[in-house]
């Protein structure tokens, strides 16, 4: 045990001088941006990308905005895919090996987002570190170290057409991980690399119930799959009587607002969260402040960051500004340049400033409908798609609908809640509901792995409202009209629930 303490000691003390470089880039924001994108112009200028676009030419901001497009993941897909046969040189000086598999979009069932050695060591690993950094600068009688941080990643697969490796984000940082990380953390690097998620299950929880855990790191829902499993297991009434020393939830990838109580109640006592914004694009943000809902955006991580007004948003005429022009309180798509050669990249996400000194956001959305309650990613597309395809196979046909999450509540998993106004109602709801469900795993990736044995995501629930049902609701609201539109997708409950009270 003292030994344990006093590398909690040492360590504590080295991982709090990097709270000195985060300080000089939140007091001197724009020098650190200006500086991260004349770096990444300069190492990319000799890249194919590079000199399509003249990189060794831009000088200043306006040159860079007035000679790069913005492009979204459809856009840049030849890019990438060059990369991924094994091309050097194409976004990135030199080779590219690994690559994160995504949500897929509507041309493909998973994106494959370029991973650059840069990038993992200067922006997702660092992040890790910072996060702690941040963390123990905050609680100075942290004890992290002397116990065990519990993770929970995806699987990795070797892309077997070419040199390159791909899986979840977590996966390729897992395997990449220094030796001394895995000294301070459960489960082991073979358990947390499994690919069958239900004996993946099984062989977590036999390792780390023996474990004197101090801290989780990982997605809330699956997290609170995790934890329930373990107190089946065990027979403890709570985590915290077999993890006393349990202090902290590194918690990230979709909101935790709707699971917070049940946090409270599974763990049995109140401990420290701290929310961070990564994707596999990069890492975007990380909460600096105790009991904080807003994350202080990292601007010395290799990504250069632009934004769209959403008021001004149009997806045939995309217009960015730079950070010094963003404004507190608006709402603005996210454009990102990163070491990793996205290039002035549309990610998909919304946030909204709450502070500009330092530059602090939140995650206010995405550009487009969806669902993300349990890390799906659910977007339009994929639903209009899978209801097409029923639509067909069960020859009925669909005038309005919507849909939203049912949150896990009492140990159950959740799921996702439909309303359909049929002008042609299919014979039987719940063949159309399977067709339905199955087209939607073969269109979204993440989708289909939370369907997985209905481990976070049930079967969906489908209801089949009355006529004229959502001209009515429109009708209540005030949107009435040519172009008011019925919200498809909502991450709550907002538009459905009125819409069941209706219907019954």
């Amino acid at each position: 045990m003292a030994t344990k303490a006093l590398f909690n000691t040492v360590v504590n003390y080295f991982i709090r001088q990097r709270i000195d470089q985060i300080q000089n880039f939140m007091s001197r924001p724009l020098e650190t941006q200006n500086g991260v994108l004349l770096s990444q112009l300069f190492l990319a200028e000799n890249t194919d990308y590079g000199k399509i676009h003249g990189f060794n030419s831009i000088s200043s901001y306006e040159d860079f905005s007035r000679n790069i497009p913005i492009v979204t993941y459809e856009d840049f897909e030849p890019f990438i895919e060059q990369a991924r046969q094994g091309k050097p040189d194409v976004i990135w000086p030199g080779y590219i090996r690994k690559f994160a598999k995504s949500s897929g979009t509507t041309n493909a069932k998973s994106k494959f987002i370029p991973i650059s050695e840069e990038s993992l060591a200067d922006c997702h690993f660092k992040a890790g570190k910072d996060l702690v950094s941040i963390y123990a600068n905050n609680h100075p009688d942290n004890c992290l170290f002397l116990n065990k941080n519990l993770r929970l990643g995806g699987s990795s697969e070797l892309y077997k057409d070419y040199n390159t490796k791909f899986g979840d984000l977590s996966a390729i940082m897992i395997e990449n991980l220094p030796f001394w990380v895995e000294i301070t953390t459960t489960p082991s690097k073979k358990v947390s690399l499994m690919s069958e998620w239900e004996s993946k299950l099984k062989a977590i929880i036999s390792e780390v119930k023996n474990e004197d855990v101090g801290s989780l790191t990982g997605v809330p829902s699956w997290m609170m799959v995790l934890l329930q499993r373990v107190l089946a297991e065990t027979g403890n009434k709570n985590i915290s009587e077999l993890w006393p020393n349990l202090e902290v939830f590194f918690h990230g990838g979709i909101s935790f607002k709707p699971y917070k109580e049940q946090y409270r109640k599974i763990i049995g006592k109140d401990i420290n969260y701290y929310e961070i914004y990564n994707a596999s694009e990069g890492f975007f943000g990380i909460q600096d402040q105790a009991g904080s809902d807003e994350m202080l955006l990292m601007l010395d991580y290799g990504i250069f960051y632009e934004f769209i007004p959403m008021e001004t948003f149009d997806p045939k005429n995309l217009e960015a500004i730079p950070l010094e022009k963003v404004e507190i309180g608006k709402n603005y798509a996210m454009v990102i340049t990163t070491n990793s050669g996205l290039w002035r990249y549309l990610i998909g996400d919304t946030v909204r400033f709450t502070s500009l000194k330092p530059f602090r956001i939140k995650i206010s959305g995405r550009t487009k409908h969806f669902i993300n309650a349990f890390g799906e990613e659910l977007m339009i597309d994929n639903v209009e798609t899978a209801l097409s395809k029923a639509c067909e196979i069960t020859d009925s046909c669909i005038s309005d609908f919507t849909g939203a999450p049912v949150f896990m509540k009492d140990g159950e998993s959740g799921a996702h809640e439909w309303i359909f106004e049929f002008t042609k109602a299919p014979k039987d709801l719940a063949h159309f509901t399977e067709i339905f469900d199955g087209h939607l795993k073969s269109v979204n990736s993440d989708y289909e792995a939370k369907r997985y044995n209905n481990i976070t995501l049930k079967k969906p629930i489908v209801h089949a409202a009355k006529p004229h049902l959502f001209y009515e609701w429109m009708s209540l609201r005030g949107k009435l009209g040519g172009q008011n539109k019925v919200p498809r997708l909502s991450n709550d409950r907002e538009y459905i629930d009125p819409l069941l009270i209706m219907n019954q």
